[in-house]
């Protein structure tokens, strides 16, 4: 087994383990992806990776966290996403979505106007989240019950758009301090209902939902979550790894496939703890203690460094974020460091 080995989740089967990692583009208009958006996506699936992932793709409006982030919550922005997906299937690799809410960490500028906060003027909206708990100086309102199981139905709703446009694979972005993460993390959740509390409670909100989107996709769909396996933060309400490890083996008996181990979201990281494979431990002990599938990820930007994370049984997928933006072609190059005899497509083989 290396990087070049195939994996079957479900019913799909990747040609490679390398995944492009999703990046936000900051690059559409009303939710809907343009062209960047599929040169971006497309040169990656040109260049080898087995399978391409999305940028974070808001399931609502308030969802979003610029005006400038996509999203699938109407038709417009499905049939958008359509051709993409059908560019990178001719492409002979597999494109998944990655469904997501921004929640107190919304309403903000384009990062060229260093993601300041937006007023109602210039299109901002109030965030909502699991608490009143200050996030980056703003401080969002708490989401009602109601509210919530409204945004169990968005989810679900985008699941299916995303069915309807041809991608296989699905992922609830889970982590980097987004809403659901504002649900389980103690550190921002201070609810004293069925939502906040104990562990499970905290849990609720995001198990809840992975199993109205398992129930609602194709039974032989992967469903990936994407969780921050620690919070990164020295106090004692900070999300930990026991932590994720319980939510991992929750989440693999509701039907997800695969876990992608990242970790932060509430705080900046300092430079000393940011290394090669510096999240890469989180996926290995995920997978080793709950037998669920695991993605890695972390500065990853070699080839060799890649394949050994396989090798070694540290994860199952390895994405790859930064280096993809600087070589669109990196499966490609890995295959031919590595020695392994990869697909180039015909037009570029002259080169290789």
């Amino acid at each position: 087994m290396n990087l070049f080995s195939p994996l079957t989740l479900r019913d799909l089967t990747l040609k490679n383990r390398i995944v492009v990692s999703s990046m936000q583009q900051y690059s559409a208009f009303k939710g809907i992806p343009g062209n960047w958006h599929l040169v971006h996506l497309g040169s990656r699936a040109v260049g080898g990776a087995g399978l391409i992932m999305t940028e974070c793709t808001a399931v609502s409006p308030e969802g979003l966290a610029t005006l400038s982030d996509v999203g699938i919550w109407n038709d417009e922005q499905k049939n958008a996403w359509k051709n993409i997906v059908g560019f990178v299937h001719e492409q002979n690799a597999k494109i998944g979505i990655q469904l997501w809410h921004s929640g107190g960490k919304g309403s903000l500028k384009h990062p060229n106007e260093k993601m300041k906060p937006l007023s109602k003027e210039e299109g901002g909206w109030i965030v909502k989240s699991s608490s009143p708990t200050e996030i980056n100086g703003v401080i969002p309102q708490e989401l009602t019950i109601d509210e919530i199981q409204e945004l169990k139905v968005k989810f679900t709703e985008a699941a299916l758009r995303a069915v309807g446009a041809g991608f296989d694979v699905i992922e609830l972005h889970a982590g980097h301090g987004y809403l659901f993460h504002q649900f389980y993390s103690a550190v921002i959740n201070k609810r004293q209902d069925e939502y906040g509390g104990s562990l499970e409670n905290r849990i609720r909100f995001l198990v809840e939902t992975v199993g109205e989107v398992r129930r609602a996709i194709p039974d032989g769909m992967p469903l990936l979550v994407r969780i921050s396996a620690v919070d990164y933060l020295e106090t004692p309400d900070a999300w930990t790894l026991d932590d994720s490890i319980v939510l991992a083996k929750i989440l693999r008996e509701n039907g997800v496939d695969l876990i992608t181990a990242s970790g932060g979201g509430f705080a900046n990281m300092s430079k000393d703890r940011v290394f090669p494979n510096y999240q890469v431990p989180f996926a290995a002990i995920i997978k080793q203690q709950t037998a669920i599938a695991a993605g890695a990820v972390g500065l990853i930007t070699e080839a060799v460094q890649a394949n050994d994370i396989i090798v070694n049984d540290e994860a199952d997928l390895v994405f790859i974020a930064r280096e993809h933006l600087r070589d669109p072609y990196f499966a490609l190059e890995a295959a031919k460091e590595l020695e392994v005899q990869a697909e180039i497509p015909w037009q570029y083989r002259r080169a290789f």
